[in-house]
């Protein structure tokens, strides 16, 4: 097997394991379909592997492939974040940040506190991705997190922020057509918002609510961001950050003494990142408009 495998092949690979096809692939990376087959066809000669097969449905990725893709992932990731540092290089703050955030937070809560952060340092670019997955900071793909859950790895630099109160919520609309429910008997005969798929955190809030029954459920969602679209157009009563809520007045709480969760909230960053300009001061700002949130 050859000892030095140009990276050019591997981003082919991924291209094409993303796409399912050589011209999907080209298309992706801005190159020519034949360049992507040399490129597939000369890893498979360097590595002795068979990596794709073809059907009618394109190139269909062999369980050779399917190993190799989290450490080509890998690969990309440092190497996307090799080019992050070096645009870092020099005086001051600036050169590109990459921050993931779960739906919400990203959509609803980030933005004006990175807007912020921008205009203190107008030579930082900020790039923002919406992801629940911790790992990220481990391979790179991500410079700093925000987190509703505790980090668990040694190598990440950890400040909890506080904790967000969940309650639920109806709009103006919903409530001027159909009422409040005053006792939690009373929800039984409104229209409830809720999950889809049981998941580690869900199961974990039933303890605590077990009137929520996925069966009663007039909406069923695992998306956070289609959950608040449905409590804001009326659809029914769902979860909905307070925070967020006392930001909208078109948004009440509904049984507010019966129903409260909390959900922890964090930033995180890799150890190795703690001395770099542009990544303290982005961990700081978050940390700072975070707290200004939750306060």
């Amino acid at each position: 097997m050859t000892s030095t495998i140009e990276w050019e092949l591997y981003r082919s690979f991924l291209g094409v394991l993303g796409t399912g096809s050589l011209s999907g692939a080209a298309r992706q990376l801005g190159v020519a379909q034949p360049t992507v087959g040399r490129h597939i066809a000369a890893l498979e000669a360097a590595l002795g592997l068979l990596l794709f097969t073809r059907s009618q449905n394109g190139l269909l990725a062999t369980d050779a492939a399917l190993a190799l893709r989290p450490h080509a992932e890998a690969m990309q990731s440092a190497a996307a974040a090799l080019e992050r540092a070096a645009a870092s290089v020099g005086d001051g703050v600036r050169g590109v940040v990459r921050i993931t955030a779960s739906d919400v937070v990203g959509v609803e809560v980030l933005p004006p506190i990175l807007r912020g952060l921008h205009e203190r340092y107008p030579d930082l670019k900020i790039e923002l991705v919406l992801s629940n997955d911790m790992q990220d900071l481990l391979q790179r793909e991500a410079d700093i997190a925000v987190r509703m859950a505790p980090p668990r790895q040694d190598q990440l630099v950890a400040r909890r922020i506080g904790a967000i109160e969940l309650g639920l919520h109806a709009s103006a609309d919903y409530v001027a057509r159909h009422g409040l429910p005053d006792t939690v008997e009373a929800l039984e005969r409104h229209a409830v918002i809720g999950y889809d798929r049981v998941t580690p955190y869900v199961r974990g809030a039933l303890a605590l609510l077990p009137v929520f029954d996925r069966e009663r459920f007039a909406f069923r969602t695992d998306g956070d961001l289609a959950h608040l679209a449905l409590i804001r157009a009326g659809a029914g009563i769902g979860f909905c950050q307070v925070p967020l809520a006392r930001r909208a007045p078109a948004l009440q709480r509904v049984l507010a003494g019966a129903f409260t969760l909390q959900l922890d909230t964090w930033v995180a960053m890799h150890e190795d990142l703690r001395n770099s300009p542009r990544c303290r001061s982005t961990f700081d700002a978050l940390a700072e408009g975070l707290s200004a949130y939750l306060a």
